[in-house]
């Protein structure tokens, strides 16, 4: 590492620490020079990159995920917030995995997730192309898939309705003011 103010090549680390989201590592550095002794701090990222089908390799940029998605959101109620959000939930899920390598399909496996949560039709837009469907048969089998999953979410929130005990709603005292006394 050279330092930037002499540009002498020896220099030495006096802390690291991990970043908060664990993306990075912040390293405070001085200069070993008698005449510079400055401080100054690098940034370590890992690199992800993708595998491409081809066996090509490139870095992976959020933004070329989110370009593909933006083409099956056009005329969805879909904001840039949201497309941005999108694309920091599936580069952090590609960051989980550990791997610096990913193949392609992960890739499409991270958006798919995210994306049908955000907007259904979107979904089956993006779905359509990044499994190749063939036929009508395929989005209607897609389709099926989601009302089913969506059946099996109401259950889950019929039963917890049901086990709630009748009665009124616990009160809250941290947000709910105590009831003054009556005068008199």
């Amino acid at each position: 590492m050279h330092c930037p103010y002499c540009r002498n090549t020896d220099t030495r680390v006096v802390d690291s620490r991990v970043s908060d989201d664990g993306n990075a590592i912040r390293r405070r550095r001085t200069c070993a020079s008698e005449s510079c002794g400055k401080r100054f701090t690098t940034v370590e990222l890992m690199q992800l990159t993708v595998l491409k089908r081809s066996g090509a390799t490139e870095p992976f940029t959020r933004d070329k995920a989110v370009a593909g998605v933006r083409k099956a959101c056009k005329g969805r109620p879909v904001s840039e917030d949201d497309l941005a959000c999108l694309g920091q939930a599936v580069e952090d899920t590609l960051r989980l995995s550990g791997a610096a390598e990913i193949p392609a399909h992960e890739v499409g496996l991270a958006i798919l997730g995210p994306l049908r949560e955000l907007d259904e039709v979107a979904y089956l837009r993006f779905a359509s192309v990044y499994r190749a469907f063939e036929s009508a048969a395929d989005f209607e089998q897609e389709i099926a898939m989601l009302r089913a999953e969506a059946e099996v979410e109401a259950e889950v929130e019929t039963e917890v309705e049901v086990r709630r005990p009748p009665g009124p709603e616990p009160r809250n005292p941290v947000t709910e003011a105590p009831t003054p006394a009556p005068s008199g």
